[in-house]
């Protein structure tokens, strides 16, 4: 793998490194740019398409109207849910966990597998675009066979899968390469919190992988007849849970790795950040089995378990309010912050990008409650197949992982492109709205689950008696649901008039550097070729220790293995086969 540190030379020699250099910068600018894009680029067609389903929950159908480009409910939502959950999110990480590290450490990553990466996502969104425009395949986000959509779909899917793996080689190699010119240091922050992230999510992906690659690709070719719905329902959630952290984690790189600074201070504890991170990986992949809280076929003691293994990964995201919410009021006081809570206004809310950041952490407080319903095995129970369950999910990737994402473009696309800004205060508008449209939208869903609306349905086709005779009880939080959805389709086209004009349009100016925040205690530059940590400021003994992550990620294998091997046992003894159905 071509991996390359920053040249530093002089000499007649100099130019010619020098050169190289700055190439191999651009090029670094021009993909992550061009990952920003593919991913954004996503965005603006799921979320374009979303608030239909906000509408189609306050009794307004609009796809009638919608034809011949949209025919239902279902293709709307498969879109939505496909283009967010995993081609926005997928492109947008694949970028951030390669370029961060890259400059973090002043290493260059290998460009090749890094174009390689983006290429499959690529060629795997163009096979989903196809099957889900042409409505052969409205087999929602989750894809549950036995519906069965197109052989484009299925192959899509892995294509964009495998490519989203591939960050893990480039990476260990960068991180190789830094530790060779510095032996006996631990790794930097960011890097160390993007590594155990890739790690997590290759092996959560085995999951995903094994269905599609064993069941729906051989499937959709007419290689094998049949599938067992509830195998692959139980392979798709070793991996459906663990891509909310694959969604959450690169946020919190952002809020532990650059916010600090962005605000104003320090990030007041480096090895919680990193605990948080080793605590995430080993609860990652054993906790999406609370999604199989209602299917048959094992034992009511595992349920039992499963539980205590689901709640478990609240504690990291406790450590990380704690740690977040001290390192910002470090930063509001050292701003003159006083009082109680003087700290929290003092914080810079003028600036788009921390203010996006600090209103998603705010929502994630209602996200983090509401998944502790799903996880409790008889509160779940109430709750599921509800709206309540996307209102939920709306208040984790809608806000924390999208307005993160927003946030970081905010300062990443000048640093990119060397334009402005076209508008500061579009920005801080696109962040208020999409946080109050996604409030009210989160918030209506969860209130309307609890009168037992359904999910996944298209509610809004019913005849108008019908629909007031069975929702009419949750009238007001489904007017909420849909003033949401109005409200963020206003901030989209308010981020999107932002991100797009920049790169078109912006002024130039010179680029900002990456806002890489130090931790108290901690080295201010964690470059290659930057001057040694002083006498004193070496890592903790927790730090050092949480530096093995190949024996974090065999604790993470182990713990999936009990969790899942249970559950699968029984199923493979008792086979259920069944053939695809086009409900659509």
């Amino acid at each position: 793998m071509n991996i390359q540190v920053a040249a530093q030379a002089t000499g007649p020699r100099a130019d010619t490194g020098r050169d190289a250099g700055i190439g191999r910068d651009a090029a670094m600018r021009r993909m992550m740019l061009a990952f920003l894009v593919a991913g954004f680029g996503a965005l603006l067609v799921g979320a374009t398409i979303g608030p239909l389903q906000a509408l189609n929950y306050a009794g307004i159908n609009a796809y009638p109207s919608l034809r011949p480009l949209l025919q239902t409910y279902y293709q709307g939502l498969t879109i939505h849910g496909v283009l967010n959950g995993y081609v926005f999110t997928f492109f947008v990480t694949c970028g951030l966990l390669v370029y961060l590290p890259a400059r973090e450490l002043g290493v260059t990553p290998g460009l090749a597998p890094w174009r390689a990466c983006f290429g499959l996502m690529a060629a795997g969104t163009a096979c989903l675009l196809y099957a889900m425009f042409d409505n052969s395949s409205s087999v929602l986000w989750t894809f549950y066979p036995p519906l069965k959509g197109s052989p484009f779909f299925y192959f899509g899917m892995t294509l964009l899968t495998i490519g989203s793996t591939m960050p893990l080689p480039i990476l260990l190699a960068m991180r190789a390469t830094w530790k060779r010119a510095r032996p006996g240091q631990v790794t930097p922050l960011v890097t160390y919190m993007s590594l155990v992230t890739m790690l997590m999510w290759v092996m959560a992906g085995i999951g995903a992988l094994a269905e599609l690659v064993l069941q729906l690709d051989p499937w959709s070719i007419g290689l094998i007849a049949a599938v067992d719905p509830i195998i692959d329902r139980t392979l798709f959630w070793l991996t459906g849970h663990p891509i909310v952290y694959f969604w959450l984690m690169p946020a919190y790189i952002s809020w532990y790795g650059l916010l600090s600074r962005q605000a104003g201070g320090k990030l007041v504890s480096d090895p919680m950040a990193r605990l948080t991170f080793a605590l995430l990986m080993v609860f990652a992949l054993p906790v999406g089995t609370h999604h199989q809280f209602a299917d048959p076929g094992f034992s009511q003691v595992w349920r039992g378990i499963l539980v205590v293994l689901t709640m478990s990964v609240a504690m990291p995201s406790l450590i990380t309010a704690f740690t977040l919410g001290l390192s910002l009021e470090y930063a509001g006081r050292l701003r003159g912050g006083t009082g109680l809570f003087g700290w929290f206004r003092a914080l810079p809310w003028g600036d788009p990008s921390v203010a996006a950041q600090v209103l998603a952490a705010v929502t994630f407080i209602l996200g983090g409650a509401t998944g502790i319903v799903n996880g409790s095995w008889q509160l779940d129970a109430i709750v599921h197949n509800t709206i309540f369950v996307p209102g939920h999910f709306h208040v984790t990737v809608g806000s924390v992982t999208a307005m993160t994402f927003m946030a970081i473009t905010f300062w990443m696309v000048p640093h990119l492109t060397g334009r402005r800004l076209v508008s500061r205060r579009l920005a801080l508008a696109a962040a208020w709205l999409w946080f109050a449209g996604m409030m009210l939208f989160a918030v209506g869903m969860q209130w309307a689950g609890l009168y037992g609306v359904p999910r996944r349905a298209w509610i809004s086709a019913l005849p108008h008696g019908t629909y007031h005779a069975l929702y009419g009880a949750a009238s007001v939080p489904l007017a909420l649901v849909a003033a949401g959805g109005v409200v963020l389709w206003l901030a989209t086209y308010a981020f999107f008039a932002v991100f797009f004009g920049t790169i078109l349009f912006g002024r130039r100016a010179a680029p900002p550097p990456v806002p890489f925040a130090q931790a108290i205690g901690g080295p201010a530059d964690h470059a290659i070729d930057a001057p040694p940590s002083p006498a004193g400021a070496g890592p903790s003994p927790l730090a050092r220790a949480l530096e093995h992550v190949w024996i974090l990620a065999g604790v993470t294998l182990v713990a999936a293995a009990a969790a899942y091997v249970p559950i699968l046992w029984p199923f493979l003894h008792h086979v259920t086969r069944a053939p695809g159905w086009v409900l659509w």
